[in-house]
C-alpha cells in the first residue's frame, strides 16, 4: 500500500515539474496534482495496454517511438477527465509524459523493488 503511495506521489511530483518548466502543462494547484497521480495510475493500469496493444503494428513500424506518442494521450485523457488540469497540445504532452516518467522511474528506483525485499 506504501509503495502505491509513493508512487502516486512521485507522479504527482512529476507533474508539479511538468508544469514549472513547460509552458503547455497547468494545474491548479497539490490536490489536483495527487488527483492527476492517481487517475494517471488507474489509466496506465487500465487504458494503456489496451491502447499499446491496438496500436502495435505503428510501434514497430515507428520502432516504439510511437509510444511516447500514447504516454501523451493517456496524460491528455488525464487532464479531460480532471477539470483542474491542462495539457494544451501534442508537444507538451510528449515532454511532460517524459519528465513525469523519469520522475516516476527515480522514485522506483528510490523505494526499491518488492521482489528485492522478499528474497532476502
Amino acid at each position: 500500500m506504501f509503495r502505491f503511495l509513493f508512487r502516486v506521489l512521485f507522479a504527482a511530483v512529476g507533474l508539479w515539474l511538468a508544469d514549472r518548466l513547460l509552458g503547455g502543462i497547468s494545474s491548479d494547484g497539490w490536490t489536483t496534482l495527487i488527483l492527476a497521480g492517481l487517475l494517471l495510475g488507474i489509466v496506465n493500469a487500465v487504458v494503456k495496454p489496451v491502447v499499446v496493444l491496438l496500436t502495435f503494428p505503428i510501434t514497430i513500424v515507428t520502432l516504439g517511438l510511437f509510444l511516447l506518442v500514447v504516454n501523451a494521450a493517456m496524460l491528455g485523457l488525464v487532464a479531460w477527465l480532471l477539470d483542474g488540469l491542462a495539457v494544451n497540445g501534442l508537444v507538451a504532452g510528449v515532454l511532460g509524459s517524459i519528465i513525469v516518467g523519469v520522475v516516476s522511474w527515480a522514485g522506483q528506483v528510490l523505494i526499491g523493488d518488492s521482489k528485492d525485499q522478499s528474497a532476502a
